[in-house]
């Protein structure tokens, strides 16, 4: 009997163990948009992407919580341009990696690696998956939307 109850408390460790590493490797994402420890897209500002096309880090001073995450802002404008208009700023994809998504699953992004095409914000894995992503980006980016959000309950 004490056997079969530390059987059941292991597969428990160890299912619980493997979620956990699913969800590190992007599998399983449940939140509608990436967020590390640093907020919304590890912080960075959204709208920046737009003003200045590269990557410019949020301040504390300037945040909002919007579809489930803080999101940082590099000034008190570019808040107000988020807030009046978060749909138009906010990435694609909720901040993951578009070429992940094309592919049906979820990465986490690096903040480098994005493109504006339409008039919309695309990050990727890194500036490799990027490379790759860019040969094919509207097919890419077509394939993404079909599996968005499906993607983020695993379908």
């Amino acid at each position: 009997m004490k056997i079969l109850k530390w059987s059941a408390v292991v597969l428990v460790i160890l299912a619980v163990g493997a979620i956990v590493f699913l969800r590190s490797m992007g599998m399983f994402a449940s939140a509608p948009v990436y967020a590390t420890a640093q907020g919304a897209i590890g912080g960075y500002d959204p709208v920046a992407y737009f003003d200045e096309q590269k990557p410019v880090k949020g301040s504390a001073e300037f945040t909002t919580d919007w579809n489930g995450a803080t999101w940082y802002f590099s000034s008190a404008g570019r808040l107000q341009r988020f807030q009046a208009e978060p749909e138009r700023y906010a990435p694609q994809f909720g901040g993951y990696c578009a070429m992940a998504v094309s592919g049906g699953y979820t990465a986490k992004t690096d903040p480098a690696a994005f493109a504006i095409v339409g008039d919309k914000l695309y990050l990727n894995f890194d500036a490799s998956v990027q490379q790759e992503w860019n040969q094919q980006r509207d097919t890419l980016i077509a394939q993404a939307h079909k599996n968005w959000p499906g993607v983020l309950l695993g379908q």
